[in-house]
Order: C-alpha cells, then structure tokens, then sequence
C-alpha cells in the first residue's frame, strides 16, 4: 500500500497533551482547516471549554480524560476516535512534563514520572497508533525537542527524555519502512516556545525558571506539525535557532559544554523568587487552556529557515532572486564604471 496522506479537511487527528500550549494552538488551528480532533489530556474542565469553543464555530471535536502513562488510557482515545468519527488519520504524541534543577537534586520518583509521559506516553501513544494505521495508512508525529540534539543544563532529565524520544522514532521509522508500512514518521523538534511549559514545570531552583532566547511562538509549531499531517517529513526543527544550537553541538560538542557552561545556567533563572504556592503538573493535572506562557521578552511570531525547511523551493527562490540581484548589482556598477572612463 503505497503512502497517501490526506488533507487536513479530509482527517481525523488525535491529539494528546491538548490542554495547553503547543497541543491547544494546534488543535485549533486543526479545527479552523476542517479537520475532525480527538483531544487528550487530564485537565477534563479544560478540555470541556476546548471542544465546546470548536463545536460552537461549527468544527468536530471530542475529548478524552487520560494519562497517557497509562496505556489503557490511551487505547481509549483511539477507541473514541473510532466510534466518534470513524477512525483517524494522524497521531500527535504532545503531552509532555519538565522539572528544572540539576539531575542530582531530582528524586527518582519525580525522575521516573517525567519519562512515564515524556517517553512512555510516546511510546504508548506509537504502538496503539501503528496498530491501527497499519493496515490504512496516515501519520505519526512525535513532538520531541531541539533537546532531543542536544541536552542542556538544568533541564537534564528533560533532555534525556527527549533523546529518548528521537531513538524510539528512529528505529519505528526503519523498521516500518523495511516492512512496507504506509505510516510517515515524523520528529518535529522545536526550541524554546512561549507556552505554559515554565509555569508547569517542576521546579527546584531558587528563582523562577526562563526560557533562553530565541524563543518563537505555539504557531509556528503547530504549522508545522499540521504540515507534516499532510506531506511525510522525516525529521523538523522548529526556529533557526534551535536548528544553529543542534549543528555547533554536532560539530563542537567540547566547546558547547562549555559555552553552555557559562551562561546557560544564568539564561534559564528570571531573577524573580519562586512563588510559594506554585502547583505544577508532574505528578497531577493543573490549570489549563492557555497557548502562551508570556515571556516577557522577543518572541518570534515567523520562522524564515522553518519555512524555508518545509518548503525547499522558497529557499531556492531566496538564493535565486540573491544571485540575481547580486548580478545585477555587479553589471550596473560595471557599466558605471565604463562610462566614467569614457
């Protein structure tokens, strides 16, 4: 069966961690392009609002309460897809939790629940996905990090999550592609966005956590797994920035520890007390229904190379219409020049 993906107005899509963020924008912007959404996350007050919003414009949306560390939660959201609207098309595995703090001051009980959402409610997520589009044919996208490249100070245990995360989807892409299997497999990777993440986060420094710039905005990121539900991508990093981090690590690792070293430790603390009574969403549900985290400074609302990944021929126009105007430059001067020694 050869690989065929539908456009978004055709598709049903699954969405987990759909409460906030990255998954709400997407979930959103899903709905507003015609396609039918199953979303998934354990703030059921939240996702109530989410899908009465999408029904009272006119879209198709249901919602399932769960844990995606729970693999039985999470055969019921593929079991609501089926009986809902028939089946689906495209799996978002998006749910994902972070602790900030150095990897020696995590307990493992705290350890082990972020990797029971971040990589096991990926991989929960992977296998009943497979099982079903086996046989159909559709997407599965794995919303991993720019961490996924490369891990960071106080952010560690998420890192290592999210390398998790690149290995498990690497090997699935192999091995469904030895077999036939007409199911894309995408990693969208992206770097620091203004979402709910900080204020979800665990966190155990003694400031409250930053998001190091550049940081874009939950849009960009949504366009682009909403892309990669239509067309097979293997790998996307989202935000320039998050793509020059994964190459100077690639190409000189040594000297990255060290610049990250230096300054990633300060780049990640705002500088303000961390508040008493914060309840973040590790081990149980918090408040949800908000897209942006407010960062209070520069937050990208584009991303030219993110494009410019997603659709090669705009890059390709760019350097054309550059080599032509540079061309052009050098001719008019040229001729400038010919005619003062005339």
């Amino acid at each position: 069966m050869k690989l065929r993906l539908k456009k978004l107005r055709d598709q049903t899509i699954v969405i987990t961690g759909a409460s906030s963020g990255i998954g709400l924008v997407t979930a959103r912007s899903a709905a507003r392009h015609g396609a039918r959404v199953v979303l998934n996350a354990r703030n059921e007050e939240a996702l109530k609002q989410i899908v009465a919003e999408i029904r009272s414009i006119g879209g198709l949306a249901s919602y399932v309460v769960g844990d995606v560390g729970i693999l039985d939660d999470v055969k019921r959201i593929a079991d609501e897809a089926v009986q809902r609207f028939g089946g689906f098309d495209t799996w978002i595995n998006n749910a994902g939790v972070s602790i900030y703090g150095r990897v020696l001051d995590q307990s493992l009980d705290d350890h082990r629940r972020l990797f029971e959402t971040n990589y096991w409610g990926m991989v929960h997520g992977s296998m009943v996905a497979c099982n079903y589009l086996r046989e159909r044919g559709g997407a599965l996208i794995n919303v991993g990090s720019v961490l996924s490249d490369r891990a960071i100070p106080v952010q560690g245990t998420y890192s290592a999550s999210k390398h998790a995360m690149k290995g498990y989807t690497d090997a699935l892409r192999m091995e469904l592609e030895k077999e036939g299997i007409p199911i894309s497999v995408t990693l969208v990777k992206p770097s620091a966005i203004d979402t709910p993440y900080i204020k979800h986060a665990r966190n155990l420094l003694s400031n409250e956590p930053l998001n190091p710039p550049p940081v874009y905005s939950p849009e960009i990121v949504a366009e682009a797994i909403l892309y990669c539900a239509q067309h097979a991508e293997r790998e996307v990093t989202v935000g320039g920035g998050g793509r020059f981090l994964s190459e100077f690590a690639h190409h000189a690792p040594r000297l990255t520890d060290k610049l990250m070293q230096a300054t990633m430790f300060d780049l990640q603390r705002s500088g303000k007390s961390k508040a008493a009574d914060h309840r973040d969403s590790l081990h149980f549900p918090t408040d949800g229904g908000q897209e942006r985290g407010g960062y209070s400074g520069h937050v990208a609302e584009s991303s030219f190379y993110t494009r410019a990944a997603l659709h090669p021929w705009l890059f390709g126009l760019l350097i054309a219409g550059t080599g032509l105007a540079v061309i052009n430059l050098w001719k008019s001067r040229s001729r400038d020049g010919d005619s003062a020694d005339d």
